[in-house]
């Protein structure tokens, strides 16, 4: 009988050896949290810059002055803002910039294809006549300030004005560009635009305001960007910089 007792034992204690109890959990345990958009914001952004790096390497600028990479970037970065608030259309693909942190007797005017990775065109362009002498200092947004204005444009129709052939302006930046229309900010072609005036003056002439160009580029150029495409007068001005929602990133935005 021992015997017996002695095996049945030793068959129930084999048996519940394979048996794991539920572990209870405590339902006060912290987990964390991720935040889908905001994880989502950082790849969009991540992926935007390491877009524009690549872009900017892929364009040609062998045979032309070249444009600085952070002011491409602050353009493009508001080129493709403008594109998702429905400002520009979709299918956009050119990208025109203005260096003004550049003197004037340099080719501080790019116009690129960013969906053909090239420079269509590079050239001279004027700032206003109380912006500066050689190099733009002075901006604004003011009527009869004869001052160039920083910031995002849309292109719009042309028509022929007083300086000829000539592009109008749409203005993005409220308080820095938006009273362009206005002021009939446009661009168009000058005499005074030209790499003789630039040898002899150590600048080029200015305008009252308007991203004037070479006399013989204004109609091909024009013709190029017409008709809603973007284009931003650049200076490091660290107001319009930190203020712009054209440039503002999904960290301070």
């Amino acid at each position: 009988m021992n015997k017996f007792f002695l095996t049945l034992i030793s068959v129930f204690l084999v048996s519940t050896s394979f048996y794991k109890p539920e572990l209870k959990t405590n339902n006060t345990e912290k987990y964390v949290k991720v935040e889908p958009t905001k994880l989502k914001s950082k790849i969009e952004k991540k992926s935007s810059a390491i877009l524009a790096e690549e872009l900017y390497k892929s364009i040609g600028f062998e045979n032309f002055n070249k444009l600085n990479f952070e002011v491409f970037y602050k353009a493009y970065l508001g080129f493709e803002k403008l594109k998702k608030a429905g400002e520009l259309p979709l299918k956009s693909h050119l990208l025109t910039v203005c260096d003004f942190s550049l003197s004037s007797v340099e080719k501080r005017l790019w116009v690129i294809d960013v969906a053909q990775k090239q420079v269509l065109f590079n050239s001279l362009v004027a700032h206003g006549k109380n912006t500066g002498e050689e190099f733009a200092q002075k901006f604004s947004n003011t009527e009869s300030s004869y001052q160039t204005s920083l910031g995002f444009y849309i292109t719009e129709g042309t028509y022929q004005g007083n300086n000829g052939y000539s592009l109008k302006l749409l203005g993005m930046d409220s308080g820095y560009n938006d009273a362009a229309l206005k002021r009939a900010i446009v661009m168009h072609g000058a005499d005074y635009v030209n790499e003789n005036f630039a040898r002899t003056q150590h600048r080029i002439g200015r305008s009252w305001g308007c991203p004037a160009v070479p006399r013989e580029l204004a109609e091909p150029i024009i013709n190029t960007i017409k008709g809603k495409n973007c284009l931003f007068i650049y200076y490091p001005d660290h107001q319009y910089l930190s203020s712009s929602k054209w440039l503002k990133t999904d960290d301070n935005s």
